[in-house]
């Protein structure tokens, strides 16, 4: 236990509807620890935006615990509806399958089911992992504005994580057009030795890149001979969990499902 956390998650505790603002003297008193101590924690939480100062003296829940119940919600809403249909995909490829949503400029993991070939026992579940190097992330990359992909290059920039890895930018966003005009991504051992993945794009409601879903394992095949059919499976089960979101697509998509379907 670090006592520090702990201590910052008891004065968010300390709000309530009830009493939606509190003075410094206030949360030191009801948390038994010295003004000095409670205006050093408020000042990290107030940094982080959990905190926020109001009326000059006083303290309100900031609003990123909103956007920690907003990134709950949506994984909750997404996952459940997409579970069954997830199963099914690894049953029909045999391969690992995973379900990512966007976090901030990175795919956080929230659903897996793996494959019993796989060598190592693991769960991706709760990590996160670069755009630029994953069948996932390169999916919900190339759905992203121009400027967001930008804005994402410049900050992470393309770290390298094997041989693979592609880390010049305007071979990046050609990819990304390839990916756009296909409807699927593929990671040939980009992020990791010996895994390859095929990935399609999940959409919300009002046509926004949600997250999204991909077969993984160590068969190169699955981005050679296998790639028609698994990216057709994949390309199908993003699709169908997108509709689940509400998402109906424009007429060309229609069109695109359809010659997907006559590949297998």
């Amino acid at each position: 236990m670090i006592n520090s956390v702990v201590k910052a998650i008891k004065i968010l505790n300390l709000f309530s509807a009830a009493e939606p603002r509190l003075s410094l003297a206030e949360i030191s008193s009801r948390m038994g620890i010295p003004k000095s101590t409670a205006h050093n924690l408020l000042h990290t939480l107030l940094s982080q935006g959990y905190i926020e100062r109001v009326d000059g003296e006083l303290y309100a829940l900031g609003t990123a615990p909103l956007s920690l119940t907003q990134r709950i919600r949506v994984n909750v809403e997404l996952r459940d509806p997409a579970a069954p249909l997830l199963r099914t995909l690894a049953d029909v490829t045999h391969e690992s399958v995973y379900l990512t949503v966007l976090d901030g400029d990175l795919a956080l993991y929230i659903y897996a089911v793996e494959s019993p070939r796989r060598l190592e026992a693991r769960t991706a579940v709760g990590e996160r992992a670069h755009l630029h190097c994953t069948s996932v992330g390169k999916a919900m990359l190339a759905h992203l504005p121009d400027s967001e992909i930008d804005a994402i290059i410049a900050r992470r920039g393309l770290p390298v994580f094997t041989g693979n890895t592609i880390n010049d930018p305007a071979r990046l966003r050609q990819e990304l057009a390839t990916i756009r005009r296909q409807g699927f991504s593929v990671d040939r051992e980009e992020h990791e030795p010996n895994t390859c993945c095929v990935g399609a794009a999940i959409f919300t409601a009002q046509g926004c890149v949600l997250g999204a879903c991909s077969v993984s394992g160590a068969d190169p095949e699955i981005v050679g001979a296998r790639l028609p059919f698994l990216s057709n499976q994949v390309a199908q089960t993003a699709h169908q969990i997108s509709r689940l979101m509400g998402y109906v697509p424009a007429r060309s998509s229609q069109i695109g499902e359809t010659r997907l379907k006559a590949v297998v």
